[in-house]
This record gives C-alpha cells, sequence and structure tokens, in this order.
C-alpha cells in the first residue's frame, strides 16, 4: 500500500533538495572562471588540424567520453583516450597536429601524470580542466582551466558529485563557444545527426510525408453540402480544401465547423461549401521543413495543414498525427 504524505520521509526530500542546491551553486561560481584562459583553450581547438583528445580517470574518465561525444557531434573530430591504456600502446593515436585536454579534480592523478612525458615528446598544446591550479598537470599544461568547489555535495564532502558536474559544464562551454567560433550552422548539425528524432526535426521536409494527388480532400466553392460531408469522410483528414474556379485554394471546412452549423443551423443541405468554409487557412510552401509545419500546427490548434504552391495551387495535405508518426517531437 502507498505510503500517506504523513508517513513520507521528508528527510529524503531535504537531502535531494540539499544536492541540487550545492551543484547548481558550484556552476553559477563557474561563471567567474570563463576568463583569458578559456579563450586561450578556444583558440587552440579552434586551430587544431588533427582532432582534440580528452583523457580522464575514472570519474573524470566518464566526463571526459560525454565531453569528446558533444565536440564530436557539433564539428569537432574528438575522442577519449583512458590513460592507463594509453601507456601501453595507445598513445600511439596522438598525433602533433592534434590537442589534448586532461580532466582530473586533484591535477595530481597518477595514471593522467605519466603520459605528459609522452605527450611533451609528441608535441601537443595540452589543456587541463583541472580543480587544483598547482598542481603537478596544471603546471604542465599550456592552458589551465579552473573548475573548483568549494564542496561537494556528498555529505562526506568526498565523492565526486559537484566537481564532475563543474567539469561537465566547463566542457560544454568549451564545445558551444568552439561550434559559434566555427560558425557551426543547423544544417551542419543535421549532417552529424541523421538518425532518429533530432535529425529527422532538422533533415525532414513536409514534402516527404504529405499525401497528394487524389488522397488530397477537396471541392469546389459550388459543392453542395452533402457531397462535401462525403468528401471530409472518404479522405479520413477531418476537413477538405475549398477550390474556386481557377482551381486555387479559397477555403477549408473541417468537421468540426460541419459540427457547429448543424447546431445553429436546422435546414443546411441547400448550402454550399462557399457558405461554410473558413477563408485564408492556414497553409505552408512546399519544402517546408516538416518541424516548421508541426509549430504551425500546434500554434493555432489545428489538426491538419495544407501545402501549396507558389500559386496557391493545393499540392498536398498532411495531418498531425502523420508529422508525429514520422518522428517529428
Amino acid at each position: 500500500m502507498a505510503k500517506t504524505n504523513r508517513e513520507i520521509d521528508n528527510s529524503s526530500i531535504k537531502i535531494g533538495r540539499e544536492v541540487i542546491r550545492k551543484e547548481a551553486q558550484s556552476i553559477i561560481e563557474l561563471e567567474d572562471k570563463i576568463n583569458e584562459d578559456f579563450a586561450r583553450a578556444i583558440e587552440l581547438l579552434a586551430k587544431c588540424t588533427g582532432r582534440v583528445i580528452i583523457s580522464g580517470m575514472g570519474k573524470s574518465g566518464i566526463i571526459a567520453r560525454k565531453i569528446a561525444a558533444t565536440l564530436t557531434s557539433t564539428g569537432t573530430a574528438a575522442m577519449f583516450l583512458h590513460p592507463a591504456e594509453g601507456m601501453h600502446g595507445d598513445l600511439g593515436a596522438v598525433h602533433k597536429d592534434d590537442v589534448v585536454i586532461c580532466i582530473s579534480k586533484s591535477g595530481d592523478t597518477t595514471e593522467l601524470f605519466q603520459i605528459f612525458p609522452v605527450l611533451k615528446r609528441i608535441g601537443v598544446p595540452i589543456i587541463s580542466i583541472t580543480g587544483n591550479r598547482r598542481s603537478r598537470i596544471a603546471e604542465r599544461s599550456d592552458v589551465v582551466l579552473d573548475v573548483s568547489v568549494k564542496e561537494e555535495a556528498c555529505p562526506f564532502n568526498l565523492a565526486p558529485t559537484s566537481s564532475t558536474t563543474a567539469a561537465l559544464v566547463m566542457g560544454d562551454a568549451l564545445a558551444v563557444a568552439l561550434l559559434e567560433k566555427r560558425k557551426f550552422s543547423a544544417e551542419d548539425f543535421a549532417q552529424f545527426h541523421p538518425g532518429g528524432s533530432l535529425g529527422k526535426k532538422l533533415t525532414m521536409k513536409i514534402d516527404e510525408i504529405m499525401f497528394t494527388g487524389d488522397r488530397i480532400p477537396r471541392v469546389h466553392e459550388h459543392t453542395s453540402l452533402e457531397k462535401v460531408i462525403f468528401e471530409i469522410t472518404s479522405k479520413r483528414f477531418g476537413s477538405s480544401c475549398v477550390l474556386d474556379e481557377n482551381q486555387q485554394l479559397s477555403g477549408i471546412i473541417t468537421d468540426g465547423d460541419i459540427r457547429r452549423l448543424v447546431e445553429k443551423t436546422k435546414d443546411i443541405w441547400n448550402l454550399q461549401a462557399k457558405d461554410v468554409m473558413s477563408q485564408h487557412p492556414k497553409t505552408v510552401k512546399i519544402g517546408t521543413m516538416a518541424a516548421d509545419a508541426l509549430k504551425l500546427m500546434t500554434d493555432f490548434s489545428i489538426m491538419q495543414v495544407i501545402i501549396v504552391d507558389d500559386e496557391n495551387y493545393p499540392r498536398g495535405i498532411v495531418h498531425i498525427h502523420d508529422i508525429l508518426e514520422a518522428g517529428i517531437l
């Protein structure tokens, strides 16, 4: 049986909120540490003609992997190097045209420090992300990014919590500043994210999912209401385009329009499409991104949208469910 509100241990809620408060405070304080050193790091990364090699042990290694993934997805070739594996052959992946980022809270991680002589012989620039600017790693780096925190969220001030969050956010700051400097566009982003809902949102056009030809529900302005209802019902879009004598779009009739009409008017069978239609319906042009069409539909609370060409001829129609089923979220 579920516990009542009185039986819930409020101490857990208090601890959870305290952790979030401490880590959030660490991030706020990190802003003042974005300085000339950060700008120099961006210059090194922007001029890199090879790859960005990111290394760290333990929790810092996990953060390093995430930063490498973020850089790669935003147009900067990056890879994670495990420092211990580096001492057993993986340092062969590092070339002189690379840039190395080392992550260590203490700045004295033994496995990380051991690869420094090799990195120095190769001649790669080294950026350290550390909580100790006076550490061995910091002293041997070309640029030091300070991610020191006043306290960990752990009650013993031991488990990496606030410190790993700060390192992760610093990595995000590097990635975003770098993509801005390189003028990385949404189109570039789409190139690296072709799969999933994100890729579809950035690349899929409405043309790819719209229904065309005889699938488009359409009637003329002088079509009887009885035939309008049949067209809406048979095409299953919940609406019908209304065309003028030039076959151009002049309005739309939805099943909601007809329901409201029945509530107000007893004699509806003498009416024609032009008597019922809503003029100036919301439309999108051929070539519109599917995500933009979805935004239009949600902004105006409509369930379908008509796709027209430059001459306002209906070329397709799509229901909001079709867009959602295509993975555009």
